[in-house]
């Protein structure tokens, strides 16, 4: 039995997609995820997605990270799952549902609304999540949001110049953060411009991450360090338009393309 693929990217940050609802997939495991996503020995990619049926909305999709490890939310691969289902369409993840829609631009996902309680991150301990009294050698006073999985924003002069091959798995890893982390470093490039970086929490820095780009606008937009409304996020892979409404709702819009398509034996893979 040969199970179809589906080889996509949102900006450079890479998915293995599985349609569950049109072919039989083995039960999927964190062993078998992290081995269709390794580079060498895989498929390769960031993220593995899987599609399966939903009783509330038009697929469920669900979120394996390189490591193996399932998470709540991908904003790059929802863009591309919006693509593949090219109309609008609801979305159900672990992080909430979700509502996509084709555009011009690519697909335009509404998000949901950001949290920012310290246990809706979640934290170890009560701590304000808009400026954390918490530093890691010259990254410090990080911003936390919740935009369907946890984030760290840091302000910096210069992203290019953190060592975040370093800093961000100790950050990640940091008994602060009992579900892990996703590290972001933003700088300020105009009232209405962000540039970033990521490193994502069982992946490493990934050309994109969406609901990065999302949690460092909403970030500088509570900060006052950029205009509230929609800012452009330039990230290694590209910018994403992310958009913050009077109605609290955040708005992700930008490409997503699909690479290939391809064939694999589950046994292969320890399936």
């Amino acid at each position: 039995m040969r199970v179809p693929f589906i080889k996509m990217h949102g900006l450079g940050n890479d998915f293995v997609v599985l349609d569950a609802r049109s072919s039989n997939i083995p039960a999927m495991t964190n062993r078998f995820a992290a081995a269709l996503a390794d580079r060498k020995t895989g498929i390769g990619c960031d993220q593995l997605i899987l599609l399966e049926p939903s009783a509330q909305a038009d697929v469920r999709m669900r979120i394996f990270n390189a490591d193996g490890g399932e998470v709540e939310a991908c904003g790059n691969a929802t863009r591309a799952v919006g693509l593949l289902l090219g109309k609008p369409a609801s979305i159900e993840t672990l992080g909430g549902m979700l509502a996509t829609d084709p555009v011009a631009a690519g697909v335009a996902v509404d998000m949901g609304q950001p949290r920012f309680d310290w246990e809706a991150i979640p934290l170890a301990y009560p701590l304000d999540t808009l400026t954390m009294p918490v530093g890691w050698e010259e990254l410090k006073n990080p911003a936390a949001v919740n935009v369907g999985n946890p984030h760290v924003v840091f302000f910096v002069p210069d992203t290019d110049s953190v060592d975040l091959e370093r800093l961000g798995p100790l950050i990640e890893h940091d008994p602060l953060f009992p579900a892990r982390v996703n590290v972001n470093v933003a700088a300020i490039a105009s009232p209405s411009e962000l540039r970033l970086r990521v490193w994502e929490r069982g992946v490493g820095e990934t050309r994109a991450c969406g609901t990065g780009a999302c949690a460092t606008a909403i970030a500088a937009m509570r900060r006052g360090l950029v205009e509230r409304g929609t800012v452009t996020v330039q990230l290694p892979g590209g910018p994403l338009l992310i958009g913050w409404g009077a109605d609290n709702r955040i708005t992700m819009t930008g490409p997503a393309t699909e690479s290939f398509r391809g064939t694999f034996d589950p046994a292969d893979f320890g399936a």
